[in-house]
């Protein structure tokens, strides 16, 4: 099978950065489902790992956390799918990922692709619905109102590929005002496109653009950059509030959100399969119900660019997109 990745960690810019070659047919065994990738997307964490993380020497380490596919075959445990089935899922980034034509993944973390959606479409979906999923229902508990709270989340950095799902998530499922950050028409002009109530700039004060709108919010989920704006966040966000993280908060002082009983709350989305948890299972539940929804129109796909067929060069070109940080949605490759 045709797979790309690398075999040394470094810069983007460099001809080996991301290189094509062949490798065995991968065999299911377990609870294993063996795809057929169609189309995958790129995000943040494909570009960490190749600039930061070397591969075992000599192994090439393929990248890729979303995919859809077709299954081929099956584990001799696998009972929740079966082969011609078409499936989209975000992996274990303790196995190989989806940068491959055939694909490893437990059934267990996999649903049951959308219907109505291309490849493509389908593909931007995986990685960052379970990420803001298991930070709003399952973290933050945005069921459960903060008083004085506004019934409002602030979600920072809402034109990137998490926030843009989770505007969606807070906001037709969870019945919450949304106000998200974004510095550009275009973005701007993006998260209102997914429901959000009201827009501020987060390249200003963000305490100062929240507060103009009336409302100290009862939950914040900052997605990026969350460092930078720490102290404004501490200042902005209602007492006995709910903060979410899923970048760490570098060198911020977590001591600073003792004064208003704030719970911080950390989100991998990795953490299930890569500690095989007895709720893994929930993923499967996730990925099915995001697949039930999109099919009855209550969500949209968060595709931003299709940047052409699944090669080393287009690769290349998403992860610089990426890293650029002026993405809206998701960057998406589609055939091989």
């Amino acid at each position: 099978m045709k797979a790309i990745g690398y075999y040394h960690a470094g810069p983007i810019e460099r001809a080996d950065a991301l290189v094509e070659t062949e490798l065995p047919d991968p065999v299911p065994a377990g609870r294993d489902l063996l795809v057929r990738v169609e189309a995958v997307s790129v995000n943040p964490v494909d570009v960490k790992l190749r600039a930061h993380q070397a591969p075992a020497d000599g192994q090439l380490r393929v990248l890729g956390f979303d995919a859809v596919g077709v299954v081929a075959a099956t584990g001799p445990e696998a009972t929740l799918f079966k082969p011609g089935e078409r499936v989209f899922y975000a992996g274990s980034i303790r196995r190989p990922g989806s940068n491959a034509e055939l694909q490893l993944v437990d059934e267990r973390i996999v649903g049951p692709a959308p219907t109505g959606l291309s490849a493509a479409e389908a593909a931007a979906l995986p990685l960052t619905a379970l990420t803001a999923w298991e930070m709003l229902f399952d973290r933050l508990e945005v069921r459960r109102p903060v008083r004085g709270g506004g019934n409002a989340i602030l979600i920072i950095g809402g034109a990137g590929g998490v926030g843009s799902i989770a505007i969606q998530l807070a906001k037709k499922l969870a019945g919450l005002s949304v106000i998200a950050t974004a510095s550009r028409p275009e973005t701007r002009d993006w998260v209102t496109s997914l429901g959000a109530d009201a827009v501020v700039d987060h390249s200003k004060p963000l305490a100062a653009e929240v507060k103009k709108l009336g409302v100290a919010p009862g939950f914040v989920f900052s997605t990026t950059e969350t460092e930078a704006h720490f102290d404004e966040i501490v200042e902005l966000i209602a007492p006995q509030g709910r903060f979410g993280v899923i970048s760490g908060i570098g060198k911020a002082d977590a001591n600073k959100l003792s004064g208003k009983s704030v719970a911080l709350c950390f989100e991998l989305m990795f953490t299930r399969p890569t500690f095989e948890t007895p709720d893994m299972i929930e993923q499967h539940n996730i990925l099915a119900e995001v697949s039930r929804l999109v099919g009855i129109g209550t969500l949209r796909t968060t595709l931003g660019e299709n940047l052409g067929r699944i090669s080393a060069e287009n690769l290349k070109r998403a992860h610089a997109l990426v890293e650029s940080g002026r993405a809206r949605g998701k960057i998406v490759l589609e055939g091989w």
